[in-house]
């Protein structure tokens, strides 16, 4: 069992002494200028005129308040120190059990499940919430990347743009369906993940994120000047939409459609409320797929990874497969996103697939918890909606957003979900579960 040591940082009153007089002397360096001299008018000339007494007054001022604030904050923190030593026991319980995630979680599904059928007559708030499914998608994917192997990758829209261009081209080149492409594109955007990851096995920290954003933007490029393959900056067009098991959204005719096939009248939102099932299907694969594997030998190599790679290495893990597993499956997940995304907009361009993307992606991880399923959830939740409900404010929609992250940063420093659900359990007796 881990032991947590709480060690009291107090605050000495010559430390208090020294603060409050080094507060005191920048006081009194801006305060010679602008409080004690200021100019007179003495018989039509200008003459400097002193007033020492309010220039003291404003340095006592100085000294007592920041000693008092000094000695306010150190007493707000040794009490939050001893609420923190008084729950100390049941630390353990509270960060292993949390029975109010997991009500969250089951509401959220209930929600996500009732939510087109509620508002069915409503296609922003369908079309809002698949946006949102999209990016919590992404999110998850590259949580393997960043909350569980602990690698910075701020080039993870790269492999949402090649499971999009992939699919683009498999279907309007050669007429894929979108159930045949989904693997295609999978792959595909794994074999990209290898490729980024084997070049920057040793680099960590600052150098991966510079490696992974430069990747990214290769990307980009490519597609934006690769006319031949990717159609540059005009983009992919006239990308077909998924049907239901070979059954077309669209006004009956000589061929079955989904709305004769089952009896019913056509109506266009049948396609958009299939398009947000759809995502919802793929995303809950996607959580039940991350959270498989963290249970499994790879999934706890990750997380070790993250800790202490040196410790790792010593205890004869393999790091570079480690590494490249993570890669490989955070990728795969981005190219099954981009796939839905193409099949959805019906046409893709590289004007998608902006670094913007990427650090909305990574900002979701942080801001919900590393590693934390739910708190990417709740993180995709602010992220998109927020936006969104700033659209009356267009002018200072983007200043909202901005502060919005950091009061949520300087609140939650760890996450939304700092405390995420641990990965084994360890009970009486030396099981595990």
């Amino acid at each position: 069992m881990t032991t947590l040591v709480l060690a009291r940082n107090t605050t000495s009153l010559t430390d208090r002494l020294k603060d409050a007089g080094a507060i005191a002397l920048v006081a009194l360096l801006l305060g010679i200028p602008m409080i004690g001299l200021t100019t007179v008018d003495q018989g039509g000339a200008l003459r400097i005129a002193t007033r020492w007494p309010t220039l003291f007054a404003f340095i006592a001022v100085c000294f007592v308040g920041r000693l008092l604030l000094r000695y306010g904050f150190d007493q707000w923190r040794a009490r939050r120190m001893v609420r923190e030593q008084a729950t100390l026991a049941v630390v353990d319980r509270s960060v292993a059990t949390n029975p109010w995630l997991d009500w969250i979680g089951w509401g959220a599904l209930g929600v996500s499940l009732v939510l087109p059928i509620a508002f069915s007559d409503n296609r922003y708030v369908v079309d809002t919430a698949t946006t949102v499914l999209i990016y919590v998608m992404l999110g998850w994917g590259l949580n393997v990347v960043v909350g569980l192997a602990g690698l910075l990758d701020l080039g993870y829209v790269a492999f949402y743009a090649v499971g999009a261009y992939t699919y683009g081209l498999l279907s309007t080149q050669f007429g894929w369906g979108f159930w045949q492409a989904l693997p295609v594109a999978g792959a595909m955007a794994a074999s990209f993940g290898i490729i980024l990851g084997w070049p920057t096995l040793r680099l960590r920290g600052d150098y991966l994120a510079i490696v992974t954003l430069g990747f990214g933007e290769i990307i980009r490029v490519i597609l934006v000047n690769w006319t031949e393959l990717s159609g540059g900056p005009n983009g992919i067009t006239s990308i077909p939409r998924p049907s239901f098991f070979g059954l077309p959204f669209k006004p009956p005719g000589d061929d079955p459609t989904f709305a004769s096939f089952f009896g019913l009248e056509y109506a266009p939102n049948q396609r958009i409320l299939f398009l947000y099932y759809l995502i919802l299907g793929l995303a809950l694969l996607t959580n039940l797929f991350v959270s498989r594997m963290r249970k499994l030998p790879v999934g706890r190599a990750w997380e070790a990874m993250r800790e202490d790679e040196i410790a790792c290495r010593a205890m004869g893990i393999n790091a570079r497969n480690v590494k490249l597993s993570a890669f490989a499956l955070g990728a795969m997940l981005g190219g099954f996103a981009g796939v839905f995304f193409a099949a959805r907009q019906g046409f893709i361009s590289p004007e998608s697939f902006t670094f913007n993307e990427s650090a909305i992606i990574l900002a979701i991880v942080v801001l919900g918890g590393m590693g934390s399923q739910l708190g990417v959830v709740l993180a995709s939740l602010v992220l998109v909606l927020l936006p969104e409900l700033g659209r009356d404010f267009a002018e200072y929609r983007m200043l909202i957003f901005g502060a919005a992250m950091i009061l949520i940063m300087i609140w939650k420093p760890g996450g939304i979900l700092a405390h995420r659900e641990p990965t084994m359990r360890y009970v009486a007796g030396g099981e595990s579960r």
